[in-house]
């Protein structure tokens, strides 16, 4: 089987990694076990592009059980662990993926993965989407449909989808109920933490955080700030969201009013150029910068190192860009996803009921995608309540049920009623 990694040797270590995914990673076990006696998938190609760490190598050895050939490449080469790498390419399966690739290498993995010519793609921040769409139409001859992991990439596939572009149905498995309430919120705003502090071995009680926009992940990421014990700032565009984070207690202000105010700012809209050359110049000595949107765009780094006399390593993953009036601001992780460049990312248990959407999405797909037109689809509410009744099964937890006089008073409205 084809690969390309940085070290067959590094395997051990990935499969130490891989294991302790799995012990805790129920839901998507059971899922796992289900297909490895039904191969509901047997027959199919599928090439996956997602952050290359334990779990997620877990849902992709998910998918082998159920009988798929699977093509794995990553969706952002500082993620990539290349001893997981390993593990997979030891076991047989097509890896394409280094730890800090070059844009060139990057591309070049993305386009081996797919060279399957899929029938089934799952996707983390479009590039899958991307190809498909511009320099490889020619492999979806077999394609049934994909599925997309992340807020950006639903995003990208929607601009796709109103411009009367996009060539597949696409489920947006980022919108689930049991995705973006739990891998956004409480995932990522964990995980940005555990990398911010491991990065930086700085406290978090008694600083200001900036946190620039107020979806579910930057939720998470003011959530847990408060929770460190850190004044919480937050930035945004839309007056609803600003509103809301008036109401949980934090403050509100403009990127112009909150640059001199931030001793750590943590990016997380999916937009670009969010920090600028204008904040730089009114931010603290000492300023902490990173960045949990997908792409390494929302902190304009060609501008920060424009303004720099210099750019040291201050420490592994901190970058201190030297100004002219003797200020250093650092930046962490190059300004990529922080919390898997400076982390294993999010907890196991988290990603356990996001990839347990992406298996039945994919099974999903395989069942009914050839009945669907290109587009941008939500994924049945079937599946994200049989997720989350997994995992209450498997922690012993149940729920109330209606009785059939609830179930017809909340279905109907009966106008002789006072």
């Amino acid at each position: 089987m084809p690969f390309e990694i940085k070290d067959l040797s590094l395997a051990p270590s990935g499969h130490q990694k891989i294991a302790w995914a799995a012990a805790n990673m129920p839901v998507l076990g059971i899922i796992g076990a289900e297909f490895s006696r039904t191969k509901p998938l047997s027959g199919l190609r599928i090439a996956v592009s997602v952050h290359v760490e334990a779990k997620t190598a877990w849902l992709a050895k998910t998918l082998a059980m159920g009988g798929a050939e699977v093509s794995l490449t990553g969706c952002n080469p500082l993620s990539t662990q290349d001893d997981v790498a390993a593990a997979l390419a030891e076991e047989g399966m097509a890896v394409y993926c280094i730890h800090g690739a070059d844009n060139e290498t990057y591309t070049r993995n993305l386009r081996q993965a797919l060279s399957i010519k899929p029938h089934l793609v799952i996707d983390d921040g479009g590039d899958f989407a991307h190809l498909l769409h511009t320099s490889e139409k020619h492999l979806m001859a077999d394609l049934i449909g994909g599925s997309e992991e992340t807020t950006t990439g639903v995003k990208r596939l929607r601009i796709l989808e109103t411009q009367g572009k996009l060539l597949y149905p696409s489920i947006a498995v980022n919108d689930a109920r049991c995705k973006h309430l739990f891998d956004n919120r409480y995932g990522t705003g964990q995980s940005v933490w555990t990398a911010i502090m491991s990065l930086t071995n700085l406290v978090v009680a008694g600083k200001t955080v900036v946190v620039n926009g107020f979806g579910m992940c930057g939720k998470g990421v003011s959530q847990r700030a408060a929770g460190l014990g850190a004044r919480v700032v937050v930035t945004e565009i839309d007056p609803v969201k600003a509103c809301e984070a008036l109401m949980e207690g934090y403050d509100v202000m403009s990127m112009d009013e909150a640059a001199p105010a931030g001793d750590v700012f943590c990016t997380v809209t999916g937009c670009r150029d969010v920090i600028t050359e204008r904040h730089f110049s009114r931010m603290k000595n000492g300023a902490i910068l990173c960045n949990a949107g997908h792409f390494d765009v929302e902190i304009n780094l060609d501008q920060l190192r424009a303004l720099s006399t210099s750019v040291e390593q201050a420490r592994p993953g901190v970058k201190a860009y030297a100004q002219a009036d003797g200020r250093h601001l650092n930046v962490l992780a190059e300004g990529r996803l922080v919390n898997l460049a400076g982390g294993d990312g999010h907890p196991a248990e988290i990603m356990d009921m996001s990839f347990a959407l992406q298996a039945l999405s994919v099974l999903y797909l395989a069942e009914h995608g050839r009945n669907l037109q290109p587009g941008v689809y939500h994924l049945p509410a079937a599946i994200d309540d049989r997720v989350a009744a997994l995992l209450l099964e498997h922690k012993k937890r149940s729920i109330d049920v209606l009785t059939p006089e609830q179930a017809h008073y909340l279905a109907n409205w009966d106008l002789s009623e006072a």
